[in-house]
This record gives structure tokens, sequence and C-alpha cells, in this order.
């Protein structure tokens, strides 16, 4: 009879375990001061934010290939492009040689001219022939089955009307002086909310100064989130305080290089956010030295070449982060508030 309570036991108590909770998984990849975030829902729907560079021997694909790997993961459903620079989108033929993509979500034509911005085109159009493609506006939404994905800025436009959850006053507007109008493709990035339940994340590609604050000004049109990819890697021609501490995320990701971006300034904006729990980077900033890095845990590389180490941040409906360090698998929650 024992063998039989022993089993009985073992039954009840699987039972009375709760089930894992399902979470919206964020992988930041390493593309050397580029972009690669791959989103992948309980559905194991998958949405994949830009290709990194090309060349250095496949380096960014394999990356991203190999976390795809890792999230259980056969084919990409949607690669979303913010703009039509090599470390955004420059990866995006070795990617494809390497694994399939659904559908191709991008601003419209690339709004730069020469040889190199036709050649960058021309590559993408080829690729995005293999599969569908669709070019968005602010207000639309990628069908992403598990989170919602609206369009917060495409092609130098940003929404008109705040979203739920926005609408707020902003007092910071007060005193955020512009810069320079930028005409490159960077101030036309297609930038997104994604919201899974409670969960909020923002990611607005390479998205400069004075086109943010139209996010921010004069009222806070995206309201608070809870994680925020640095706008262009951390340098200080984005990212300003009237728009980063308007959105108070509680945790952020830094996608820079050892040698781009990471500007000390840019990097004290984000560190002084109200709210902030911590900091994270994909790399330690050399321009920045030991007085703007963060500590060593929340850092997945150390050396000026990196080893392909990645952050992975896990979200539930409810809001709660945990989010983990490949390089040395230290790990932190963030509990729902």
């Amino acid at each position: 009879m024992k063998p039989i309570v022993f089993a009985l036991g073992m039954l009840l108590a699987a039972v009375t375990l709760p089930a894992a909770e399902k979470t919206l998984d964020v992988y930041f990849i390493d593309v050397e001061g580029g972009q690669a975030t791959l989103l992948v829902t309980p559905e194991k729907q998958s949405l994949l934010i830009d290709t990194g560079w090309p060349g250095f021997g496949d380096r960014d694909a394999d990356r991203i290939v190999k976390a795809a790997k890792k999230a259980g993961l056969k084919k990409i459903d949607y690669l979303l492009i913010t703009h039509y620079h090599r470390d955004h989108v420059g990866g995006i033929t070795q990617l494809l040689s390497k694994m399939s993509v659904g559908t191709f979500v991008d601003h419209g034509p690339n709004r730069e001219t020469g040889a190199a911005a036709d050649q960058l085109m021309e590559s993408y159009t080829k690729a995005a022939s293999s599969g569908q493609r669709s070019s968005v506006k602010p207000g639309d939404r990628v069908p992403l089955k598990g989170a919602e994905v609206v369009v917060l800025t495409s092609d130098g436009n940003a929404i008109d009307q705040p979203l739920s959850g926005g609408g707020q006053a902003n007092p910071l507007c007060a005193n955020a002086a512009k810069k320079a109008d930028d005409p490159t493709e960077n101030a036309r990035s297609l930038g997104v909310l994604v919201t899974f339940g409670k969960f909020r994340f923002i990611d607005i590609g390479d998205l400069t100064w004075n086109k943010e604050l139209e996010l921010a000004c004069p009222m806070n049109k995206v309201g608070p989130v809870d994680l925020y990819v640095t706008t262009h890697h951390g340098m200080d021609v984005s990212g300003p305080e009237a728009l980063v501490h308007a959105l108070r995320p509680r945790v952020a990701i830094m996608n820079n290089g050892s040698r781009k971006g990471g500007s000390p300034a840019a990097w004290k904006i984000v560190k002084s956010s109200p709210g902030l729990e911590d900091l994270w980077q994909l790399h330690f900033a050399n321009a920045g030295g030991q007085e703007h890095n963060v500590s060593n845990v929340f850092l997945a590389d150390l050396n000026d070449t990196g080893e392909g180490n990645y952050i992975k941040v896990s979200a539930t409906k409810a809001g709660a982060m945990t989010v983990w360090n490949s390089r040395n698998k230290y790990t932190k929650t963030y509990p729902a508030k």
C-alpha cells in the first residue's frame, strides 16, 4: 500500500501547487551598439525589433537566432524595423538566411538618399518580399497574439491623442529646451508601446530629442511605463528629461556598446528618473568611467568586444518583472505595484 499512498500524495501535491504564471519575455540581445529586442508572448508569438549590424561573420544574426531558439521559436512572426540605419536593419539579410519571418513592419520609405541608404533599402525590400509587409502610422496596432502593440511614432509623426494611462499635464515641459531639428532617419523612428495586462514597455528606437518631446509636451501622451529601453543607445541627442522622467520607468535597459552610447549626460537623466528602481546596461560604457556606469552585476558585458551576453526580462500581467543577466546569472525580481 505504501507506493499507492505515496503516489496519491504526489498527485494531491501536484493538484494543489499553483501553476507557473505566464510571462511576456523580452530578450535584449547585444548587437554592439545597435538594436535587436525579441519579445515572446505566452502564446509563443514573437516580435523582433531590429536586426543589428551586417557583417562581422554573421555575429548579430547568430546572436538573435540563439536567443530565439532559447525561447523555443522556429520563426519570427513579426519583424519591426524602427528605421533604416545599418545598426538596426543592416543584419536583415543574414537573419533571413537563418530564420524565416512572417510579417515585416516599417514606417514606409527610407527618407535618406545616397548609395549607402539605397543599398540598405534595397536589402530590406528584398527581404520583406519573402513575407508580408505592413507600413504603419501612429495609432496603428501590430496584431501580436498575447500582447497589445500600439504604434506611438512613425515617419516623423506621433500619436495625436493620449493613450489610456496618459494625458497628464507635464510640468517638465516648461524648461524643456529643444535642439536642432534632426533630418535623418533617426527622427522617423517607428516607436511602440507594448502592453501585457498591467505591464507596459516602451521602445522608440533612435527617435531624437525634438520628436521625443512631441510625445511628452505639453502633456504626457504615453503615461507611466514599467520598462524602458533607452532611446538611441543612451546618446545625448536623445532622451530628454521631459520624456524620460514623465515615463517614470521602474526598470531601464541601456542597449549601448562599449564605445557607442552610454553618454554621461544621458545616463544621468535615466539614472535620476523618479521611481527608477534599477538601470541595466548591455555594456560598460568607456565614456562614462566608473562614475557613470552601473555596478557590475547589472552589466551584461564588461569588455570592449562583446561575448553575446544578453538581458532577459520576464513580465507578468500583474506588472511584476524578473530581470536576468546571462553573463553572471544574476537575477532580480521587481514585484507588481
